[in-house]
């Protein structure tokens, strides 16, 4: 399946930020037992480029990894050479969109306001991450009406009680952080547990 039919099927984008490498490949297969068929490793994280490439040779054929948090183009080329399916920023690079788009990487670049999104959008992207979403429901809704053919993840504040609200209003896919996996937690057999039962609550939240 192309990756970004993937990623608008499964919907969930699992963000993983400052997560010890060691727990790396646990996390992953807690997710994948709950549903979770997306897994976006930030920039920002210990050895992140070691990571997507450790997660794209030993889960690739189970899940797509990407890279997060990227800031400009020669991180997003570099991790796409690490085995980084999609690039996801908090912020509009146009460059960082060009030179995903160039090596066959989906491109999700971070905006806000209306002209940050269309042009974002015009620039390439394939889905426009709306950050921070802060949990906001009506900007979404507002924000769709005159550019519903801009497909948006809002990011930030999404959790369970929110994400069918969002899912309603036309958000096609979500970036979830902490709400998933709380990586300043121990990775105990317990917590692996919870992040398990976690994903499965959000991915059935998604189900159409």
């Amino acid at each position: 399946m192309p990756v970004l039919s993937h990623i608008l099927e499964h919907k969930i984008i699992a963000i993983l930020r400052g997560a010890d490498p060691s727990d790396v490949l646990k996390i992953a297969s807690a997710l994948y037992d709950g549903g979770v068929r997306v897994l976006e490793v930030t920039f920002n994280s210990p050895r992140a480029m070691e990571i997507v490439h450790e997660l794209a040779v030993k889960k690739g054929d189970q899940m797509l990894v990407g890279m997060g948090t990227v800031l400009d183009a020669t991180t997003a080329r570099n991790a796409i050479e690490k085995g980084a399916r999609f690039i996801v920023s908090p912020s509009f690079d146009s460059e960082t969109i060009k030179e995903t788009k160039k090596h066959g990487a989906i491109s999700i670049p971070g905006a806000f306001t209306p002209t940050e999104i269309v042009n974002a959008f015009n620039c390439g992207g394939d889905i426009i991450k709306v950050f921070p979403a802060s949990g906001n429901v009506n900007y979404i809704r507002e924000i769709r009406a005159p550019l519903s053919h801009i497909p948006l993840m809002p990011t930030g504040g999404i959790n369970l009680e929110n994400i069918g609200e969002f899912l309603n209003v036309g958000a096609v896919a979500f970036g979830i952080g902490t709400a998933l996996v709380n990586t300043k937690e121990k990775m105990t057999e317990e917590s692996l547990e919870k992040i398990k039962v976690m994903a499965e609550l959000f991915t059935k939240a998604v189900r159409l």
